[in-house]
């Protein structure tokens, strides 16, 4: 990644939650790049220390490993909250402890940021809009999520957490961004976290069935992880007085069909495709309107679905080559 691009956070304290997970890390890396300092914060139940390993020994960079739902008392001008689970696999395998990170975990982080003053972005989700009833979603939006469903913990969790944001801005002026991420995908994605660029790859790679829910026409949007690096920068160190919600995602749509015949094409992999049954809440469709975005941060993706599952192939080449 071209991290000259990135804003210049030059020698601020910059608090990373989740940062050695797969969009966390990358952020480190950007923010080291751009000269400031990191404080890298992970309980590592879904991140993983190879993630942040070639940052250990930079004098700039600190781990700390803890978890958000304990208060952290430390200094830091910015605070990034990344600190979630965020594929279905992760977050319904302990769906009280996914509700307490989201919620009890950001009042933590609220806490530190009206503590220290410093600006909180708060990672939120296309989630959040839930099995949307309009398309593309814009931030106007109100969502359709079933509060009681199996995504819930996740999808109310992160509801729950930008009203939290919102309150704690109305009632004590901490000042906050909300960032509502879409579909990511890049190298460091967990191989094993069931989301489906990467059990695409992974199965591919390894010449084994591609499972497709339902019928293969539903759709996602998906953004390459160093234009969703550069977008978040941009939304925490924009100036103009705007806290979000703002979507950041790619609005170029695929059908979840086509994107399997597309890993399988890229791998040169003799798999096959199996449908199986489509799992309970998962929405249809998924695309951002990332308009508001293009007017308020001047931020659009710039890589190639293509580009971008190739990079994430290279990546997972090497991972699994080393793993065997």
């Amino acid at each position: 990644m071209d991290r000259r691009d990135v804003s210049d956070v030059k020698t601020r304290r910059v608090l990373v939650a989740g940062g050695a997970g797969f969009i966390g890390s990358h952020l480190c890396d950007a923010i080291l790049a751009s000269g400031g300092e990191v404080l890298c914060v992970d309980n590592f139940h879904t991140g993983e220390k190879r993630n942040i390993e070639h940052l250990l020994d930079r004098r700039s960079f600190e781990l700390h490993r803890h978890d958000i739902v304990y208060p952290l008392y430390v200094e830091a001008d910015r605070v990034y909250n990344l600190a979630c689970p965020a594929s279905p696999l992760h977050y319904q395998s302990n769906p009280v402890k996914t509700i307490k990170t989201n919620v009890i975990g950001t009042i933590n982080l609220l806490g530190l940021a009206r503590r220290v003053n410093a600006r909180i972005l708060q990672a939120s989700t296309s989630e959040v809009y839930g099995d949307p009833e309009t398309h593309p979603q814009a931030e106007s939006y109100w969502g359709r999520v079933n509060p009681i469903g199996p995504r819930a913990c996740y999808d109310e969790g992160k509801r729950c957490a930008e009203a939290l944001c919102v309150e704690y801005h109305r009632q004590n002026a901490v000042d906050i961004r909300i960032a509502r991420i879409f579909n990511t995908y890049g190298p460091r994605m967990h191989p094993c976290d069931g989301r489906v660029v990467s059990n695409f790859i992974v199965r591919a790679l390894r010449n084994e069935p591609l499972a497709v829910y339902g019928d293969g026409n539903q759709s996602r949007s998906f953004c390459y992880v160093d234009d969703m690096v550069r977008g978040i920068v941009a939304l925490m160190d924009h100036d103009g007085g705007f806290a979000g919600p703002l979507n950041l995602g790619n609005p170029e749509e695929i059908r979840i069909g086509e994107l399997a015949s597309l890993v399988i094409d890229l791998t040169a992999s003799s798999s096959r495709v199996e449908y199986r049954d489509r799992p309970e809440d998962d929405p249809l469709r998924r695309r951002p309107d990332i308009s508001l975005a293009e007017r308020t941060i001047s931020w659009r993706p710039s890589t190639s679905l293509r580009e971008g599952l190739k990079k994430t192939i290279d990546y997972f080449e090497r991972l699994l080559s080393n793993n065997s």
